[in-house]
């Protein structure tokens, strides 16, 4: 079974050609990240548009990778939730469009789901049940894998999540867009007595993440320097937040494998590239004989061949949308299409 798969919940444009489940003929990625530098983040508006201008050429070049024809499609998937609304109705509209031309399933995909199903691609023997933790700019949560398509989540961020937290410090510190990625690069050594940064917690919830106060705290020091006429070591101050987010992350997810007694765990989404979170995971993996999955680093950030993964096994579960699919800003990973 062939898979045509859109992904454009932010500001990449891509299609994937996946066979099966869990064989990628093509993955075809075109990012807007050189536009938005100019911000320091990515424009809603310019985003929806630059999709719009380029999904058709992005299409024909999946189809040519994958050596294959439109007729050749057996369904089309396409992410519908969670994102930038505008971006994700120009990925669902051309999806819906294409189905219809073409009589095959529309298969409705959540975007988390589908970061979690990225995992799949290069580990044939990863199956449900695990755990798995999905970090990324806009999402931080833990989540029970019960089977492909049934996911329980079992705690998440408050308020920010771990890579706005990065990347929001990354501007602060006067770094290029993407934040959290030049971080992640210039980071050394961390020093908590030079930088002496706080370690959020929500009282009576076990498995929260908080990471506001963190990324305040930062900003204030900056701003405190600043005022002082001090300079920054932005190296070691980068450090120093990387090492207490990835204590944060760490932390709670060692408390869930321990509580509810996974040996297999997952990381997924745009965090799950970062150098120090997955040494120090392999590291404590190891310690606890826990065996640890991540995926590739070019199926960290969005892509479509983890929607056209995850679209695969939503199809085997029956879950196909009309034509009267609608896109969603929010959507919780548990969530259903119903067909409405």
């Amino acid at each position: 079974m062939k898979i045509l798969a859109f992904e454009s919940t932010c500001d990449e444009t891509a299609v994937a050609v996946v066979e099966d489940g869990r064989k990628v003929l093509s993955s075809i990625v075109a990012s807007q990240v050189e536009e938005h530098k100019i911000y320091g983040g990515v424009v809603p508006e310019i985003a929806s548009r630059r999709h719009a201008e380029a999904i058709s050429g992005v299409v024909k070049t999946a189809l040519s990778d994958a050596d294959c024809a439109l007729s050749d499609i057996d369904a089309i998937a396409v992410t519908y939730g969670a994102g930038l609304l505008g971006a994700l109705l120009v990925g669902v509209n051309f999806a819906k469009g294409l189905s219809m031309a073409l009589n095959v399933p529309l298969i409705p995909v959540h975007h988390l789901r589908s970061h979690i199903a990225a995992n799949y691609i290069d580990a044939p023997d990863l199956k449900p049940p695990f755990l798995c933790l999905t970090v990324s700019g806009g999402n931080t949560v833990l989540t029970e894998v019960c089977d492909y398509t049934k996911f329980k989540v079992i705690g998440g961020t408050k308020d920010d999540a771990a890579g706005e937290c990065f990347d929001k410090t990354a501007r602060c510190l006067g770094l290029d867009y993407p934040g959290g990625v030049m971080l992640d690069k210039i980071a050394t050594v961390p020093d908590f007595k030079k930088y002496p940064l706080p370690y959020p917690k929500i009282e009576n919830e076990e498995f929260a993440f908080s990471f506001s106060g963190l990324k305040t705290a930062v900003m204030n020091t900056v701003h405190n320097a600043e005022q002082r006429n001090e300079e920054i070591d932005i190296p070691v101050l980068a450090a120093t937040v990387r090492k207490r987010v990835c204590d944060m992350l760490c932390d709670t997810t060692f408390k869930a494998t321990e509580k509810y007694g996974y040996k297999t765990l997952a990381i997924a989404g745009g965090v799950s590239a970062n150098s120090e979170l997955r040494v120090r995971l392999t590291k404590e993996c190891e310690k606890r004989n826990i065996k640890l999955y991540y995926p590739k680093l070019e199926y960290c950030g969005d892509n479509a061949a983890m929607v056209g993964i995850q679209g695969y096994y939503e199809y085997k579960d029956k879950n196909t949308a009309k034509e009267s699919l609608n896109a969603f800003a929010t959507l919780p990973i548990d969530y259903r299409y119903l067909g409405i």
